[in-house]
């Protein structure tokens, strides 16, 4: 039973770890985000990350996603791969020379927010985007997990890419990353963290990796991120995934800004801009296999149908076919006292996302109480 610190309400929906409840993000945001910019200052000292995005007036604008950050000397980014040296703007991962990652191969069908659709898990675009008709059994997708974000999610259910952007390693050429892709791998799947403040890494990688491939070879580039990327970097992950039959999968995270600066870190208006960009210069070149998709974690007490039909209504303004999956919470990181998302709320939710949209999806099933 946790308590507002804002209106005193208890509710087992309200969680002690953030402590402030959604009403009073969305209807006293000054005194609720006041109470949580101190868990995310928590969140992040314990990895030697800043508390916030760097806006130093002297500093150097570092330019590589959304956040646009303003590192003064001394000092590093919000994602902990960029630093100011004497001036000097120095980055610390993220360049082609240097990925702060893990890899592995995940063998396909896998656990992905686009496994309802994407060639690897369906079959779908065989023969130009998949090699069955069916599940790609007996292939792998080259998982690359990027150890930094642009976010600061206080939920992230893959928190750990925290050691990695602190630690700075392991560390990955994007050339060594390219040679892992071989003629088992039929897609590579850039996730983490977040691609977003890594893109010259995976950009590099996924040019060097489409080279390798050998004619006939079916290799798919695709993306998982909240959408926090630079224009320019967005369009050519979106021309790599167009090209080969990928999919870029977006998270958004939430409606109201508010809720995203209290959950997030950070505003989701760049996120919902760059989707827009992108369901709008791309979305429908390519109509047996979508390039893009939304998603949405259902955070129960905070992320609800509200906030799930103003998304999806958002979304059907650029096109009322891309797919949405709505995914299961499960506590972690620095919010472990909610519990995992009811039937109720999931249900409820995708009723409210088919209000606009006509391919609504709950995933992670196997979490929902």
């Amino acid at each position: 039973m946790g308590e507002c610190h804002v209106c005193g309400r208890r509710s087992r929906l309200i969680s002690d770890d953030l402590g402030v409840c959604l009403d009073c993000i969305r209807k006293r945001p000054s005194e609720s985000l006041a109470v949580t910019e101190k868990v995310h200052w928590l969140s992040r000292k314990e990895f030697g990350l800043p508390a916030s995005v760097p806006r130093d007036s002297d500093g150097i604008l570092c330019g590589m996603c959304s956040n646009d950050c303003r590192i003064g000397v001394g000092s590093k980014g919000f994602c902990g791969l960029v630093a100011n040296f004497d001036g000097k703007l120095v980055r610390l991962g993220g360049s082609p020379e240097k990925g702060i990652l893990d890899w592995y191969y995940d063998p396909l069908p896998t656990n992905c927010v686009a496994e309802w659709f994407c060639p690897g898990c369906t079959g779908a675009g065989y023969p130009k985007y998949a090699y069955t008709t069916m599940a790609e059994v007996g292939y792998v997708n080259l998982a690359v997990f990027y150890g930094g974000c642009s976010f600061n999610c206080l939920y992230c259910q893959n928190w750990h890419y925290h050691t990695l952007a602190s630690e700075l390693k392991p560390a990955v050429s994007s050339r060594d990353l390219a040679s892992k892709v071989n003629r088992n791998v039929s897609c590579v799947c850039f996730f983490g963290g977040d691609p977003s403040v890594q893109m010259l890494h995976a950009l590099d990688t996924s040019r060097l990796a489409l080279s390798r491939a050998e004619k006939g070879h079916i290799l798919r580039i695709c993306w998982e991120t909240n959408g926090y990327w630079k224009e320019e970097f967005a369009i050519r992950a979106a021309e790599y995934s167009l090209a080969s039959g990928g999919v870029i999968k977006v998270d958004l995270k939430s409606w109201d800004k508010n809720l995203s600066l209290a959950l997030s870190g950070v505003s989701n208006l760049p996120s919902l801009k760059s989707f827009k960009m992108i369901g709008d210069r791309f979305y429908g070149k390519r109509p047996e296999v979508p390039i893009l998709t939304a998603s949405t974690l259902l955070v129960p007490g905070y992320v609800d149908e509200q906030e799930v039909e103003d998304i999806s209504r958002f979304v059907a303004s650029i096109d009322p076919k891309i797919p949405y999956t709505l995914l299961a919470f499960y506590p972690q990181f620095m919010i472990t006292d909610l519990p995992t998302t009811s039937r109720r709320l999931a249900f409820a939710c995708r009723e409210a996302a088919l209000k606009n949209l006509e391919n609504v999806r709950i995933g992670n099933i196997q979490l929902l109480s």
